[in-house]
């Protein structure tokens, strides 16, 4: 017999820990390797982890409700071949090189200075080594510490927390001195929140409250700008019309108009590749894949976007499957990590909801998103070689969000009628492989 420690396994980009949500298997319990062991939240998703190996659960090495870290033991398991020593390091570096690329501080999680810079918190509130690192080298005391707002499990302090406290910190939305305030503003800044008997009071959940802090995040960090044009999806829409029903029976999925807007925005990004970019400080990004973001409503009212990788890869077919998996996956809590990174441009379908137009919020570090309203029928002039004509079409408002500190007008605007023409002059005899 030997015993093995089961290491906590790589989450995706940049996440360094986990929230452990509850254990799958009892100590006693045999577990068979790929067999889910632990279910864990992280700052972008909740999943299942599987065990590495084979055997009887001895130990946990973490409790319900603590903090997992990447690449450190989780549990002991005994097996009937031989313990392994090899280090497991390697897994840690990486995720520290990114963080450290992505906020240019110097991490270290397992420095012992760390605790003797930042004084112990009297509170008793826990904060993993990748906070402790970070309020290290920013020079936050303990006091300091103890007031950022936490958006973790229990209150816990996240690297996002901590980071947009930084923001916020080096960058002051308000330097005005307090005297300054009209009485109206204090008023409105002091004045309490009233509640009668029949008002529900409901706590955010995780998410929402990652959903809402993001968004605050967006919105403070990138200058938005809107362009919009009407679309002409008269030919669109009579092609799906006349081909879905062929189409649910041959390949056995059903085709929304989702895959069809994908596919004229994977086209225009070839057209116009700064806009598929990020922002890192004062650098900018130009992504060579091409990433799309799909947003997704959950059943619970929450907001998820899954990623489609190199999405200018798929034909249609391809593309329609692909949508239908992951929205069906995301509605049904099954997505994984990988399926929520490395997103390069963002797609929000409102037009599902009846929403004629919106002005969507960029997900960062990205500088751009783009809505797709409901489809109408309007009275509109149709040239024609006898003269104008008045005849129904289906119209439909686009919407282009984007950051205007490395996106202008021009191109945001160019951007967005590039996809309209992509719609408007869809070929309806094309071939779908």
């Amino acid at each position: 017999m030997a015993q093995i420690e089961i290491i906590m396994p790589k989450m995706g980009e940049s996440i360094m820990e986990a929230t452990v949500l509850s254990w799958l298997k009892k100590v006693g319990e045999r577990i068979e390797a790929d067999e889910y062991l632990l279910e864990v939240a992280t700052d972008k998703i909740d999943t299942e982890v599987p065990s590495s190996h084979s055997g009887i659960v001895k130990q946990y090495l973490v409790q319900e409700g603590d903090i997992a870290v990447i690449g450190k033991p989780i549990c002991i398991i005994e097996t009937d071949g031989e313990a392994s020593s090899e280090p497991v390091l390697e897994t840690i570096e990486k995720e520290i090189e990114e963080i450290q690329s992505l906020t240019g501080i110097n991490l270290d999680p397992t420095n012992q200075a760390i605790t003797e810079t930042v004084p112990s918190d009297t509170t008793n509130r826990f904060y993993s080594p990748l906070v402790m690192s970070i309020a290290n080298e920013e020079g936050i005391s303990a006091q300091e510490l103890s007031q950022i707002a936490g958006t973790g499990s229990e209150g816990r302090v996240t690297k996002h927390d901590i980071l947009a406290y930084l923001q916020n910190r080096k960058n002051p939305v308000n330097t005005a001195p307090k005297a300054a305030l009209t009485p109206v503003v204090e008023a409105v800044k002091t004045a309490p929140i009233t509640f009668s008997g029949q008002d529900e009071i409901v706590q955010m959940d995780r998410m929402r409250r990652m959903i809402a802090d993001r968004m605050v995040d967006s919105k403070r960090i990138a200058p938005h700008v809107t362009s919009f044009v009407e679309t002409d999806m008269t030919t669109v829409s009579l092609w799906r019309e006349g081909i879905k029903n062929s189409f649910k029976k041959e390949y056995g999925e059903n085709i929304t108009y989702t895959p069809l807007l994908i596919e004229a925005v994977v086209k225009a990004i070839k057209d116009f590749p700064k806009i598929n970019a990020s922002v890192d400080g004062d650098k900018i990004i130009y992504r060579k894949n091409i990433n799309i973001g799909m947003a997704v409503a959950l059943p619970n009212g929450n907001l998820i976007v899954p990623v489609i990788h190199n999405a200018d890869s798929y034909n249609l077919i391809g593309l329609t499957k692909k949508v239908n998996d992951i929205t069906q996956r995301a509605r049904e809590n099954k997505l994984r990590p990988d399926d929520l990174e490395g997103g390069t441009y963002t797609i929000s379908n409102i037009g599902t909801f009846g929403n004629i137009m919106g002005t969507p919020i960029i997900m960062q570090p990205q500088v751009a998103i783009i809505a797709f309203g409901a489809i109408q029928k309007k009275p509109s002039v149709i040239e024609t070689p006898q003269g104008d004509l008045i005849g129904i079409r289906q119209k439909m408002f686009i919407s282009h969000s984007y950051d205007h500190r490395v996106v202008d007008g021009s191109l945001g605007g160019q951007f967005v009628k590039r996809v309209s023409d992509y719609l408007e002059g869809f070929d309806p005899k094309r071939n779908l492989i």
